[in-house]
């Protein structure tokens, strides 16, 4: 494989925002992301400048890591967010222990089926282990059939744990978690 697996920097936030599009994008995107397309689009600069330098190389709280093709163009993507324990998670639920969230996990639909999802899963992976978590979680639509099939081959299972969406909304996903060894 002919791919650079590498945590983005901050000045790489125009190409950040063009493959977070492209991502909501999708056709299953509504059923892994809790932003619309038409939300995103809408951005100023100022904020995708400020979400990309909160996850670049060298942050401790967050990492966006991307697979950059042979050409240089971004084909893929995972962003790894540490929750500490002691505190609320984006829902509102306790952290009772030092966990990852990883979220944001796109790669395009040309180079689906390669290898891609597995390398950046685990370079997210150790990096998250690096930043000494306990246990790494994501959450998936209950419908999102592909992602729940890929992240229990690689070794994340169901927390048993179901988290809204919205306080208002019937809409929840499901938590699978990954523990340390």
């Amino acid at each position: 494989m002919n791919y650079v697996i590498r945590s983005i920097r901050a000045d790489e936030w125009p190409a950040a925002k063009a493959l977070r599009l492209l991502a909501l994008q999708d056709p299953i995107a509504h059923l892994a992301f809790l932003q619309t397309y038409e939300d995103a689009v809408r951005e100023p600069d100022s904020f995708w400048q400020q979400r990309t330098e909160r996850a670049s190389e060298g942050a401790s709280e967050a990492q966006q890591i991307v697979a950059e093709g042979p050409d240089g163009e971004w084909v893929g993507t995972v962003t790894v967010l540490v929750e500490e324990a002691g505190s609320k998670d984006w829902a509102g639920f306790p952290v009772e222990r030092k966990q990852a969230h990883l979220v944001a996990v796109f790669v395009r639909d040309d180079f689906r089926g390669i290898g891609l999802t597995e390398v950046l899963f685990d370079a997210g992976l150790e990096w998250a282990w690096g930043a000494g978590v306990e246990r790494i979680r994501l959450l998936v639509h209950p419908d999102n059939g592909r992602a729940q099939r890929f992240y229990r081959r690689i070794g994340f299972v169901p927390s048993g744990i179901v988290v809204p969406l919205e306080p208002a909304s019937e809409e929840s996903e499901l938590e699978f978690v990954l523990e340390r060894d």
